[in-house]
């Protein structure tokens, strides 16, 4: 019953584990897995941090509410996101309307270990990223919960056994959604 579920969105903050979670589900269910932020990266021909650079962080969201819209009208795919896609309120209804939304929940301090070495990340170089981080959870993570259908906290357990937790939270979701009635509203946990 879980191949029969439409698209996966993952959302949430960086070093959530969406690209990992989102590859072991893919290949559990031999889905094909997209990173939005490589996306960008592909069709523009340069690295995030260089958008960054050269258009500001408007120019990047710009190329990244145009990408997920068209990535998200794919059928069957599981999509992670970057964790600042949920700013805009486009991309939310993107997501929302055309799949599961899986919000992977990490603390700060499991963020803070899962970036600490990255310097790819435009936002964290700074002087203070852990300030940095405990500010974008607060301001993101009432929207990562406003489109999830399902939240799974992160950073507590191996990621493939997350990935089997997550499979039989899509399997119960879709069954409640496929069994209800039709003027009843989504089950949004």
């Amino acid at each position: 019953m879980v191949q029969e579920l439409p698209s996966v969105f993952l959302v949430g903050p960086m070093g959530a584990g969406k690209t990992t979670i989102g590859k072991l589900l893919a290949k559990q269910l031999g889905r094909t897995f997209v990173d939005s932020d490589w996306y960008v990266e592909s069709q523009t021909g340069a690295d995030i941090a260089w958008i960054f650079a050269k258009e500001g962080e408007a120019g990047f969201r710009e190329r990244e509410t145009r990408a997920i819209d068209e990535l998200t009208q794919n059928p069957q795919i599981v999509l992670a996101t970057g964790g600042g896609a949920v700013m805009c309120a486009e991309n939310r209804e993107f997501l929302h309307q055309r799949g599961i939304v899986v919000y992977l929940n990490a603390p700060v301090d499991v963020q803070m270990a899962r970036t600490a070495k990255d310097k790819s990340r435009p936002l964290l170089q700074q002087p203070n990223p852990r300030k940095i981080l405990q500010d974008l959870y607060s301001a993101r993570d009432p929207l990562y919960r406003q489109v999830a259908h399902i939240i799974m906290p992160t950073g507590h357990t191996y990621p493939r056994h997350m990935v089997n937790q997550l499979l039989q939270q899509l399997e119960t979701f879709s069954d409640a959604t496929t069994m209800a009635p039709a003027s009843a509203p989504k089950n949004d946990q």
